[in-house]
């Protein structure tokens, strides 16, 4: 099948290369003729512009939009929808907001164009592996892109699960899961780095990934993020959100559904991002104050950043 795909990052790239070697005709464009470069070598045929890239494509069309969520994909799709005509389509890739899906689905079909939303999960490993792929729009449209969707995906990995967003709306749940399951690793192996036993944790890890209940794929990435530097030496405690987390709780407070497990990942990480924490400090004045308890000066004679 005969596919324009906009955005090649490491995911991007990634995606064109397994398309390529499944057969399908990828253009492609990215901002960076260096990334367009890469993605020739890769088997696509590169592009300079999005003009050119629409007119590489013989109707009906269908083009991937798999660039950052918010400004650059509403931005591009726009854009697409300028150059696209009556009978083609956008998917976006990313990780757009569900709501943005259905108001963008609705803004296109004035000009004809379908929009579908693939809510995409695999990472950097899915070349090799697979991407799940969650996607949403009307149920003919994604029927016939099947076959992008089908090389995309490991076998059982790709299922349309509803209409304009749902592909979003069931990934962002996805991630918001994640968020959980990360956090309940890492406090698990926390407390073994901490404890008199002095496990090796990354053979700790790989052990669990054998019929243990906990096993999974985070796990057998963590197994080897610890195999590489089980101190984690190189690595600064700071964690960043992509706000598919934050959109997830927002959602959970709209349909009164408690999310305690994420909420409390998802807070864990901005504390991460906070150097010489504000509220731990006022914590420790408030314990000297009704307590006499003993606190540590930064000896600077202020805040200490």
């Amino acid at each position: 099948m005969q596919l324009g795909f906009v955005g090649l990052g490491k995911m991007g790239l990634n995606m064109v290369t397994r398309l390529s070697r499944g057969g399908h005709a990828v253009v492609a464009f990215d901002r960076s003729p260096e990334a367009v470069e890469r993605a020739v070598a890769a088997g696509a045929t590169g592009v300079g512009s999005l003009e050119a890239l629409v007119a590489g494509l013989a109707a009906p069309r269908a083009v991937w939009v798999m660039v950052p969520a918010g400004a650059p994909t509403a931005e591009t799709v726009a854009a697409l929808g300028r150059l696209l005509s009556r009978g083609d389509t956008i998917i976006d890739g990313g990780n757009t907001h569900f709501h943005d899906d259905v108001a963008r689905a609705g803004q296109l079909a004035g000009s004809g164009i379908h929009y579908v939303d693939a809510g995409t999960s695999g990472g950097v490993w899915g070349l090799t592996e697979g991407y799940c792929l969650m996607v949403g729009g009307a149920e003919e449209v994604c029927r016939a892109l099947e076959p992008v969707f089908l090389t995309l995906a490991p076998p059982n990995g790709y299922l349309r699960v509803g209409g304009h967003g749902a592909g979003h709306y069931v990934k962002m749940v996805h991630n918001g899961i994640e968020y959980g399951l990360m956090q309940a690793y890492a406090e698990g192996f926390e407390l073994l780095h901490a404890s008199d036993y002095k496990p090796d944790l990354a053979k700790v890890a790989s052990l669990w990934m054998q019929g243990s209940v906990v096993r999974s794929w985070l796990l057998e990435l963590t197994a080897r993020a610890l195999a590489d530097d089980a101190e984690l030496s190189t690595l600064k405690p700071w964690v960043e959100d992509s706000g598919e987390g934050r959109w997830t709780l927002q959602e959970g407070i709209e349909k009164r559904v408690p999310l305690p497990a994420l909420t409390a990942s998802l807070f864990t990480r901005f504390r991460s991002r906070i150097e010489n924490s504000y509220a731990e400090r006022l914590l420790a004045a408030m314990r000297n104050q009704f307590g006499g308890h003993a606190v540590k000066s930064t000896g600077t004679g202020g805040h200490g950043r």
